[in-house]
């Protein structure tokens, strides 16, 4: 199933191509076919040495070796032993096509496309443009022009063998090709599932891009390699011995251990800004049964006998990637350390190793293999907060292009709806925007967009706020001025409340308050809907202004304008009038935790959703306003891992931190083993803060935080 590292390590070994044949051989059968084609290839490239001094014909013979060692499909093998012969000698697709048939040359001509799309959309060495431009574009024409995904297996092939020989270049080159790797080839392994590859191919990369991380990462582990070692056996171990008393046979399970790869650890540090000793599912184990039911059980066994952490389990069984990914992941607790243990069949564990490659039905013809879902495949992320992280500078984000009636292109990510498109086109279009027309159909601003669809917005004379759109676009250009038209929507509805709570509050006309705002110098007139001490103020005053001009002396009064709190329906309301009972209007009836407001008729206070067209033309018309809020304020519910030192009181000092943060805590859970000098604890809380990232950076401001997640959803 794909290459070990002990695999690798004989690859790079291979100087002479009696070796090189007898490792091809060694992953496949001799056959006429492929014994014609070695002949061939063979003959093709007499002469031509690669920069190592070594024969050309290696190369190719080692590809189809690796080609070999993850599918049985002949034409893939032999399209990789003749993949440089169309482009580095004069034999023709036509001669190709003659010899070995069609199915091969389809594969060849194909290898021989990418190496001309390459050089096409890749800035050249002597170039000053920073690589990842370009390699983005290529990598994009990689997925939309190459349409059976056997061609793209076999590159990946190809790709790998130049890597593990990447030492003969200049260091120059060395980067250039190691950069691409990362940018276009990694992401498109990724893409297609075959993690073995994608995992060989960043790592190569990162040795020779980030060379001093991946010292300090290789120090570590090789220092702590006995310790960690012992940690995963132990842990094995007992894993074993917990599910043979259970009725689990040794036939029944294989039980793997494994440590995160460098280029992956690397990552993580950088996303979440942690040392290598707080990556949580640096340690990992792997158990492997026959039958998807047993999955379950041996996930029950392990969270009865040790810790789980709630929020990093997912269930991939019961809701499978798109790429037909499988796998029940858990974290746990085990003397002091955190695990991270994957659950899966046999046939799982192929495909997640493989990926499409796992799946070859093999039939004669350019045409056999059937991928039609690879078109509609979107990156799988560990969480909503990864997720954002990644789009910062993101090496696996996919991009579609869609076009205006007119054929211009635009780039978008995947996923990006038509509302997205619109801001892209223009942030007055955005703004404007009331439907849309794809490929002639009409369509919601809401349909996800697909690769080459075409597109027309209709838009209207007036800007249109969507406040409850924002999560559903997913571009930036779209939220942000979605945020900003909400935000001053937002403020004019507020002010013109203010206007209308203390007019109404002081048995005025609107537009004397109107007035006497413009003129005493008071600010922050959008606060008073949400803070009653600024309400409070506001009203003492004006009363006090007034009070002093001649002709109210003795008419006002400070109890006449007493605020009262009355509390009805789970709505606090403040108001100078009686309130006998609260109704919800129909027009838009609110939910707790939506911005609200009130309107006031014969002691009735009317609550409407401050965005309801309804209470916005009531507002414009000047009608009586009490200030209203809900009663509870929104709990959210979050789980938390902390790096804890053990010193005396820590632990007490970090809780009364959280206690100023206005944090309930709801569990907590620490390392077992006392002598250790760092412990991970892991605790449940809720907060009113309902930013992820901002509460964060209040906690990290006392302690290192690993691992924040809203505990809503054990997906995630």
């Amino acid at each position: 199933m794909g290459l070990s590292q002990a695999d690798i390590e004989k690859v790079k070994h291979f100087h002479s191509i009696d070796s090189a044949t007898q490792y091809l051989y060694s992953h496949f059968e001799e056959t006429s076919s492929l014994e014609d084609a070695l002949k061939y290839s063979i003959h093709a490239h007499e002469g031509q040495q690669r920069k190592s001094g070594e024969p050309y014909v290696i190369h190719p013979i080692l590809v189809s070796a690796i080609v070999a060692s993850i599918t049985n499909d002949i034409s893939m093998s032999i399209a990789a032993l003749l993949h440089d012969v169309v482009e580095d000698t004069e034999i023709t697709i036509e001669e190709i096509i003659h010899v070995f048939g069609e199915d091969v040359a389809h594969l060849v001509e194909g290898l021989t496309k990418i190496d001309k799309i390459r050089d096409d959309e890749l800035s050249p060495s002597s170039s000053d443009e920073k690589l990842i431009v370009s390699a983005l574009s290529f990598r994009k024409m990689l997925l939309a022009s190459i349409k059976d995904v056997r061609v793209l297996v076999v590159k990946l092939c190809d790709r790998l063998h130049n890597m593990l020989t990447l030492d003969a270049l200049s260091s120059h080159k060395q980067i250039r090709i190691a950069e691409e790797t990362l940018v276009v080839y990694a992401p498109i392994a990724h893409r297609l599932g075959i993690s073995f590859l994608k995992n060989m191919l960043e790592d190569l990369s990162f040795s020779y891009l980030f060379v001093e991380e991946k010292n300090h990462i290789d120090s570590y582990l090789d220092t702590n390699y006995h310790a960690i070692e012992m940690k995963l056996d132990e842990f094995k171990k007992t894993i074993n011995t917990i599910l043979m008393k259970n009725g689990f046979c040794e036939d029944d399970i294989e039980i793997l251990s494994r440590v995160k790869h460098s280029y992956s650890i690397h990552l993580k540090m950088q996303r979440k800004g942690i040392s290598i000793d707080e990556v949580l599912d640096l340690l990992a184990v792997r158990i492997l049964t026959d039958d998807k039911v047993k999955c379950y059980t041996i996930l029950g066994l392990i969270h009865l006998h040790f810790q789980p952490l709630s929020s990093r389990f997912k269930d991939y069984i019961a809701v499978p990637k798109d790429n037909g990914y499988q796998t029940i992941h858990t974290s746990v607790f085990h003397d002091t350390a955190i695990f991270e243990i994957q659950i899966r069949t046999f046939e799982m564990h192929q495909t997640a190793e493989l990926g499409v490659a796992a799946h070859w039905k093999y039939k004669s013809g350019a045409d056999a293999i059937n991928l039609d879902w690879l078109n509609n495949l979107g990156y799988q992320n560990e969480s909503v907060e990864d997720f954002y992280e990644l789009i910062k500078n993101d090496l696996y984000s996919e991009d579609i292009s869609v076009f205006s009636p007119t054929g211009e292109p635009f780039t978008l990510p995947r996923g990006a709806v038509v509302l997205d498109f619109a801001y892209a086109v223009h942030s007055e279009v955005g703004n404007k925007a009331t439907a849309a027309l794809i490929n002639k159909t009409k369509s919601s601003l809401l349909n996800e967009l697909k690769n080459g669809d075409i597109v027309k917005v209709i838009v209207s004379d007036e800007n249109i706020t969507r406040c409850s759109w924002i999560d559903a676009v997913i571009t930036s250009k779209a939220k942000t001025n979605m945020r900003y038209n909400c935000g001053a929507k937002i403020k004019d509805i507020n002010s013109k409340s203010a206007i209308n709570i203390i007019a109404t509050a002081m048995n005025l006309n609107n537009s004397r308050v109107e007035e006497w705002y413009r003129t005493s110098g008071c600010t922050k007139q959008a606060t008073i809907p949400a803070d009653i001490d600024h309400l409070k103020d506001v009203v003492n005053k004006y009363t006090f202004d007034i009070s002093k001009n001649n002709r109210f002396t003795g008419f006002l009064s400070r109890h006449r304008f007493k605020i009262r709190q009355f509390s009805h329906k789970g709505i606090t309301i403040y108001s100078t009038l009686g309130v006998s009972d609260v109704v919800f209007d129909y027009c838009c009836h609110p939910k707790m935790g939506d911005e609200i407001m009130g309107f006031i008729e014969k002691g009735k206070v009317y609550v409407h959703h401050k965005m309801c067209q309804k209470a916005y033309a009531q507002l414009a018309n000047g009608d009586k306003m009490v200030f209203v809020k809900w009663e509870k304020e929104n709990i959210y519910e979050y789980n938390m891992i902390i790096s804890l030192h053990s010193g005396k009181g820590t632990l007490a000092e970090f809780l009364n931190y959280l206690v100023k943060l206005n944090i309930d805590i709801s569990s907590i859970e620490l390392g077992k083993n006392k002598s250790e000098s760092t412990r991970y604890c892991e605790m449940g809380f809720e907060s009113k803060e309902a930013d992820i990232n901002k509460l964060r950076g209040k906690i990290e401001q006392k302690i290192k935080v690993i691992h924040l997640v809203r505990a809503d959803d054990a997906y995630r």
